[in-house]
């Protein structure tokens, strides 16, 4: 699998509801950052991804402008993604256009891509996107 195929394979997770922590790099190092969050370090991701995962449903992952440059051990990329997904315990459906940028990783040892970092964010200007998706978990 490829960086690329990686990045794919994320996203078919999200849709799914699958686990999403294997994806990423079991290193204190590594990062998420959200709309609505930050997670540092791979227990504190996992933990984000696994309570993500716990409280929505119906996603859909949309990805329009996927880019990706890999070299021998590393890659980054970038995308336009729109997502949708229904919040379970707030019972609200949410809908953004996202921008994705992103570092991963080549692991010989499981010959397989890993995520070091990612960073999703919405357009500025967005109607109070972490208050919507945060105010009261």
């Amino acid at each position: 699998m490829n960086a690329e195929s990686t990045i794919e394979a994320y996203y078919e997770a999200l849709r799914t509801g699958d686990s999403l922590a294997a994806f990423f790099c079991e290193e204190p190092g590594a990062v998420k950052i959200g709309v609505g969050e930050e997670l540092y370090g791979f227990a504190d991701i996992a933990r984000g991804l696994r309570d993500q995962t716990d409280r929505t449903s119906a996603w859909t992952v949309d990805s329009q402008s996927l880019r990706v440059t890999e070299r021998e051990s590393f890659a980054w990329f970038s995308d336009t993604v729109r997502m949708e997904w229904r919040d379970e315990r707030k019972l609200n459906t949410y809908e953004y256009d996202t921008r994705w940028t992103g570092t991963l990783e080549y692991r010989s040892q499981t010959d397989s891509w890993r995520f070091v970092s990612i960073h999703v964010s919405v357009a500025v200007g967005t109607d109070s996107v972490e208050d919507d998706l945060f105010g009261e978990l």
